[in-house]
């Protein structure tokens, strides 16, 4: 058996991660993996909880993918990295679904069937989808523990949380109260600040202006402008800027308006046109002007009078003031109703309209749908009723305008449906009196990429506002805050044994409000029995607290918590700067007053490739589940990660990218670890000896390839360990596929002989041991991103290594660190050089239609970096073999200005700002520079021109062809190390080697078609549909020597092919015919058959003719030697000194290998027997 197993030509990339996938299940490879790095270094890391009531969707997968690459990254630089799944299994979400299964419209309906049920029902469908997220979380490589998981609805968790929230109480950070916060009607409970950001949407919305009729003049009117004509029945108040100016109006209608000054463009929008402008004045007579504060006190009727009574001698519906007026929209007065605005609320509040704790004018229930307080709207919703209040109010001559607008505007990220502000009774943290030092621990922590902390998170934060945790459901830790039926008195429960001593109830085993709701609590001021608040906490708080919770921590694991605190690492969306990174930060700081985490990454958002959202219903992306059966996980997940959204940015995802991922990367890659494995178990049949791994024989090659790759290999190790380190998948993801091209595309196609032995075995070895190094250092740098096709490579290449080295898995295996004397910069930079010429030679070529097989006389590099040419000389066989030129030289700027000269333009920006309206002479002085003088500002970097000085910022020198136009033999391109000239016309020589080379490439693909392997022997023969007499039959038969340089064996004409011999394969083909006609390139095809036959032997008939004269002998001869095995047959040749004795038809034949017959039409035409 050969050291490596045998690697097929073709893979099917998912199907080997299944495979894969039962040889982790197996071995236990994660669990393993985990046990043996106990008693490393700990390196924490928190999982934020998804929602198992839905499918993953890209965006899990990309950030699950980055957690897995940074935690496998951690545990192969030698940590500990304990990883456990976490599920978000209260809240929201769930009881949405429960709502749409059984119907439920409202807060009475789950009273009414009663909460225990109405729990039970979210309950089982909580872990809906939880195996779904097994599935496919191991489906994409994700090394996370399922079997040692949390989840928020566990005793365990909820007790933590009670126990956060009575750490906030006794820090005095909780507080009852008040607040107009963004609500949903459909889920019937108000939302934190930071929810609303999530679902915005650009709406049309109706935008009307209505009259307030002054009391003690009913015909002139003040005008507010609203886009929610729904809280005009709720209007108390209009409030004014105090010290801007407004206006009374006299109106063409004989009616008298008054609005701010500067806002007269909302009545009349004409005067904004400075065509229309003067017919608009026309339109109304200014009557006076007065501040805002004049107006303070004047009393108007309101749109509806279902509030007149109730507000009697509180100061409503009167005009009040308030600097959060502007003039940048509106009328400049606008109409209050204090518990649908904050702002509303907060200048009604300030004036003594309302008064803090009492009952708000708040016309609507849990539905947003009219009580019977608006008899007009009873049971109609808010939005709904907008048309209907417009009506009414037209009716009644209220109505001034009436139009709409479009404008971005909240909904709500559970039910999509527009959320409205209201007043509503909640529990609050004070986050407001942390800000600073919220502010001070964002600066302590380090985020990839870096924007997102300093501009997105810390303007988030120094606006943070006070947060409503709670919420008026019913599924989800309850608040565990008993109060007396007064409120005075408060008792905050932070844990189950507290609640089992205070109510006198034991054992107390599950916290949801069906279990904890009918416990009460005896007052300790003689206030009877203190009952708990009828709210349960903001799901956002329990995954806030989960650093804590999943440990059931302060109960358990007291030490291990604190010994790893803050999590080294964290990832998910950007989104999540409003939500869990923003909650976590806020509960560490109030409790500890340090950040939860020291570094995080946060990715951008995965958008359809249409650039919109992705979304079920209009079915815009692949399903991700069709994307790992087609290309597999390996794929995906490079596709995801070399892409900007690891900078925080969107990507649009597209199948074609995954696609192209095991197109460019994964097939290469695969042949390059296939061809290893072929040549070392060729080396090792010929020789008899395994090909282990040479450390030291690769490192003492003197191969320029050798070194290169080894340098590059070494190179990036490095780098990948530096940058990692900062958590910068961007910059290391786009290097390590780099590396796998260089590899791929440069090392193995520059050394294909090597590796087969044809330019002697020490260098074989040499090469092999390089390519087997590098291969197994990517496939350790690889692993933590691609860990199935890593696993797949290692577990059949570790058969070269020692035994104590040959691990089960990759993934057991530390990331190498880089050897110094590996590196060679020089080397490296040699290599750009050349690569860089050889695409712009490749470019040339393809802009002149000219076939790679087709040699040309030669290229030259013109530059003015010293460097480039030397680089140029040392690499002189490569490119010259690459780019397919007979010579290549090189030459400095300075020595050919026949050749090319420099070119430059004035570099606007620097140039136009420094002299203005000078520019036009200065740019006319920089374009009549000579070619001499740009070449001396190119060498001492300055000049001095009409008195002024220039720096190599000022002017922008290039390179241009200066030799003679229109001459058609010759090409060139310039990039940043120079040009390139490339003489494009071949000589005839170079056109017969050109067809030569094309029908060598037809032989080996019909090899490859055949099945055949390298060391099979064959014959080839040829026929042209234009007979043996054609210009490429004659072409070829000149061009013998060569193509058996190549292909091992010449070309034969088929008729002189042995009767006996044994066809393999044939195929016509069309093969190029290259020819100058009038100095011009013509190409032409030609119609030939190729035919593989078996390795044959061939008489020197002359010879034979010597011995035996009888025809019918001699074909008995060529009919018994074509008759043998042939490689068997030429080791009795070998045996025996090619001497052969036989007998036919009665004559004894003394044959002789070289004289009487050949094993080749090679040998045999090197003899002239042919």
């Amino acid at each position: 058996m050969p050291r490596y197993s045998d690697v097929p030509e073709r893979v099917d990339f998912p199907d080997q991660e299944t495979e894969t996938l039962k040889y982790w299940a197996e071995h236990k490879t994660f669990e393993e993996s985990v046990r043996r790095s106990e008693g490393k270094p700990i390196w924490s890391f928190y999982d934020g909880p998804p929602f198992a009531t839905g499918l993953p969707h890209y965006g899990h997968l990309l950030a699950g993918t980055i957690k897995d690459i940074m935690c496998r990254y951690a545990h192969q630089t030698g940590h500990y990295v304990e990883r456990r799944f976490g599920w978000d299994c209260h809240g929201l979400p769930v009881e949405f679904e429960i709502d749409k299964k059984l119907g439920i419209s409202g807060r009475e309906d789950v009273l009414k069937m009663g909460v225990a049920k109405y729990n039970a029902e979210c309950r089982s469908i909580v872990m809906r989808y939880s195996k779904e997220w097994e599935i496919t979380v191991k489906r994409i490589g994700r090394w996370i523990s399922f079997e040692n998981d949390y989840k928020t609805m566990h005793l365990s968790f909820m007790e933590s949380v009670w126990w956060v929230f009575g750490q906030l109480h006794a820090k005095g950070l909780v507080y009852r109260g008040f607040k107009v916060m963004p609500y949903s009607c459909p889920c019937n409970t108000p939302l934190s600040n930071f929810e609303v950001q999530q679902n915005y949407k650009t709406v049309d919305d109706p935008a009307v202006v209505c009259a307030f009729p002054l009391v003690s003049d009913p015909n002139t009117k003040f005008i507010a402008w609203t886009t929610t004509p729904w809280t005009l029945p709720s209007n108390l108040a209009l409030c004014v800027n105090p010290t801007m100016e407004y206006v009374k109006v006299e109106d063409e209608s004989g009616v008298n308006y008054i609005l701010m000054a500067a806002r007269l463009v909302q009545l009349y929008p004409d005067l904004a046109n400075p065509k229309k402008q003067k017919e608009a004045e026309k339109k109304f007579k200014e009557v006076e002007r007065f501040p805002g504060k004049q107006l303070l006190g004047t009393e108007y009727s309101p749109p509806f009078e279902y509030f007149i009574e109730r507000m009697k001698g509180s100061g409503a519906f009167k005009v009040i003031t308030g600097d959060f007026v502007t003039d940048d929209a509106g009328t400049g007065i606008v109409h209050c109703a204090p518990a649908f605005g904050e702002e509303d609320y907060k200048v009604c509040l300030e004036h003594g309209i309302i008064k803090k704790g009492e009952a708000l004018v708040c016309p609507l229930d849990a539905n947003g749908r009219f009580t019977d307080e608006v008899p007009d709207f009873k049971g109609v919703g808010v939005k709904e009723a907008d048309k209907d209040i417009i009506k009414l109010l037209k009716g009644k001559g209220r109505m001034v305008a009436i139009g709409k607008i479009s404008h971005s505007y909240p909904f709500c990220w559970r039910s999509d449906t527009p959320l409205i502000y209201r007043a509503v009774p909640g529990t609050f943290i004070n986050v407001e009196s942390l800000r600073e030092r919220l502010l001070a621990n964002n600066a302590k922590t380090y985020w990839v990429p870096n924007f997102v902390k300093e501009k997105r998170f810390h303007n988030w934060l120094e606006s943070a506002r006070d947060w409503a945790v709670s919420r008026n459901r019913f599924w989800g830790t309850p608040i565990p805050m008993w109060m007396s039926d007064d409120g005075e008195e408060v008792v905050i429960i932070s844990s189950v044994k507290e609640l089992e001593e205070r109510t006198g109830v034991s054992p107390i085993t599950d916290l949801h409000r069906e279990s904890i709701d009918h416990l009460t609590i005896p007052s300790a001021k003689g206030k009877g029995l203190l009952k708990r608040v009828d709210e349960v906490f903001d799901c956002w708080f329990e995954s806030g607290s989960m650093p804590y919770a999943q440990g059931h921590y302060p109960f358990e694991n007291k030490e291990k918590f604190e010994s790893s605190f803050p999590a080294d690492f964290i990832a998910e969306g950007i989104d999540q700067t409003r939500g869990w990174f923003y909650t976590l930060m806020v509960l560490s700081t109030a409790l500890f007053d340090k950040p939860a985490f020291k570094n995080l990454i946060c990715n951008g958002l995965v958008l359809a490739e249409d650039g919109r959202k992705m979304s079920k219903r209009l079915k815009n992306y692949p399903d991700p589940q069709h994307i790992l059966a087609c290309y597999g996980a390996d794929a995906l997940r490079l596709y995801l990660i070399n892409s900007p959204v690891v900078r925080a940015e969107d990507l649009r995802f597209a199948e074609d990218g995954v696609k192209q991922v095991v197109r460019d990367v994964f097939i290469p890659w695969y042949h390059a670890y296939r061809l290893f494995v072929q040549s070392a178990n060729a080396l090792e049949g010929a020789s008899g000896k395994p090909f282990d791994r040479d450390a030291q024989c690769a490192l003492a090659s003197t191969n320029t390839m050798d070194r290169w790759i080894l340098a590059s290999a070494h190179s990036l190790l490095r780098f990948m360990r530096q940058e990692m380190e900062l958590y910068r998948l961007y910059t290391v993801v786009p290097k390590l596929v780099l590396m796998i091209d260089q590899l791929t595309n440069w090392f193995l196609r520059l050394n294909k002989e090597r590796f087969a032995g044809e330019r002697g075995a020490d260098d074989q070895r040499a090469s092999l041991a390089t390519l087997f190094e590098v291969l197994m250092m990517m496939c350790k740098m690889m692993a933590p991103l691609t860990p199935f096709f890593t696993e797949l490579a290692f577990r059949n290449l570790r058969h070269g290594l020692p035994e104590a080295e040959r691990l089960d898995s990759v993934h057991f295996d530390e990331i190498p660190q880089y050897m110094p004397e590996a590196i060679d910069e020089q080397i490296e930079a040699d290599m750009a050089v050349m690569q860089q010429l050889i695409e712009l030679g490749r470019a040339i070529r393809d802009r002149h239609n000219l076939s790679m097989r087709l040699p040309l006389p030669e290229l030259t590099l013109v530059s003015r970096d010293p460097a480039a040419l030397a680089a140029v000389k040392r690499l002189e066989a490569y490119i010259s073999d690459e780019l397919n030129v007979r010579v290549v030289s090189t030459a400095l700027v300075a020595d050919v200005p026949e050749l090319v000269r420099f070119k430059c333009l004035p570099n606007h920006t620097t140039l136009g700002k420094r002299f203005g309206k000078d520019y036009k002479a200065i740019q006319d002085q920089v374009k009549q520079l000579t070619h001499e003088q740009l070449a001396a500002f190119m060498t001492s970097g300055s000049m001095t021109m009409g008195g002024h000085e220039f720096s190599g910022d000022d002017i922008k020198v290039s390179l241009e062809y200066a030799g003679p136009t229109g001459d058609r033999d010759v090409d060139l391109m310039a990039d940043g190390a120079g040009i390139l000239v490339l003489h494009t016309k071949p000589t005839g020589a170079m056109l017969d080697e050109a067809m030569a080379r094309e029908v060598c490439a037809k032989v080996q693909k019909l090899r490859k078609e055949a099945g055949l392997r390298k060391t099979d022997e064959v014959e080839v023969g040829f026929a042209s549909k234009l007979g043996g007499d054609s210009p490429l039959a004659t072409v070829l038969r000149s061009q013998h020597e060569y193509i058996a340089g190549r292909i091992g064996k010449g070309l034969l004409d088929t008729a002189k092919l042995p009767s006996l011999a044994v066809p393999l394969a044939t195929k016509t083909e069309e093969v190029k015919v290259f020819r100058l006609v009038d100095e011009k390139l013509e190409v032409v095809t030609e119609t030939i058959t190729l035919t593989l036959c078996r390795a044959c032997v061939f008489l020197a008939a002359p010879a034979l003719a010597l011995l035996v004269s009888d025809p019918v002998v001699i074909d008995g001869v060529s009919n018994l030697l074509n008759s043998k095995d042939h490689p068997a047959f030429k080791a009795t040749l070998a045996a025996s000194a090619g001497a052969l004795g036989c007998t036919l038809d009665g004559h004894k034949l003394q044959l002789q290998l070289g004289t009487h017959f050949f094993l080749s039409s090679t040998d045999a035409i090197k003899a002239g027997a042919l």
